[in-house]
Formats: C-alpha cells, structure tokens, sequence
C-alpha cells in the first residue's frame, strides 16, 4: 500500500515540475550583405572592386565563373528570420548584371533586377 501511495504521489508531483527544452542555437550561414553594401556596388565594377566592396562570394561555381552567389539565411528558435539572395555576372572581369532576390522586408526596401 505504501509503495502505491509513493508511487502515485511521485507521478502527481511529476506533472507540475516544469518542462525543459533542449537549447536551439542561432545559425547564421552565408554573406550578410546590407544596404550600405548593396549601395556600393555598381555595373561597370571590377571583379576585384566588388570583393573589396562585398566580399569573397558564398558559391564559386567553377561551371559559371562570371556568376558570384551571396547567399544569407538566419534561423533562431527552428524558424527562418531573415533569407537573403544576390546575384551578380560579370563579362570581361566587368560586372555586367545585379539580380537582387531579397524579399521585401518590414522596412521597404524593395527587390529589383538590374540589366
């Protein structure tokens, strides 16, 4: 009998004891690219003007040499916060096309493509 009763009180007394959850991490992957940055980076540019403006490219494709891929995703809590995409090609180490794939964010700033 007592053996049941400490059974039971140690269930009751389990179910108010808070619940814990496992730690999720920030993950924070690719090239952030402001708008300070974005601003800077005109057609016409040199490959080595872009990477002193920008930075290295996430993706170097060695099949498309004249594309550079800044890719940027920010995860907190399991949940996607902030995913931003920037294309650029070049011709003749000339940057040639801008193909900004960022999605609209709460401050207005809008996506565009320059040709």
């Amino acid at each position: 009998m007592r053996i049941q009763l400490l059974l039971v009180s140690v269930l009751l007394a389990s179910c108010s004891l808070p619940t814990f959850t496992p730690y999720k991490v920030e993950i924070r992957q690719g090239n952030l690219i402001t708008q300070d940055m974005r601003a800077k980076i005109k057609l016409g540019m040199t490959q080595s003007q872009v990477k002193a403006a920008l930075g290295a490219p996430l993706i170097n494709d060695p099949y498309h040499a004249n594309r550079w891929d800044y890719v940027y995703r920010f995860e907190t809590d399991g949940e996607l916060k902030d995913n931003q995409r920037l294309t650029l090609y070049f011709a003749n180490d000339v940057l040639k096309r801008i193909v900004d794939a960022t999605p609209l964010t709460a401050s207005g700033h809008s996506t565009q493509e320059e040709k």
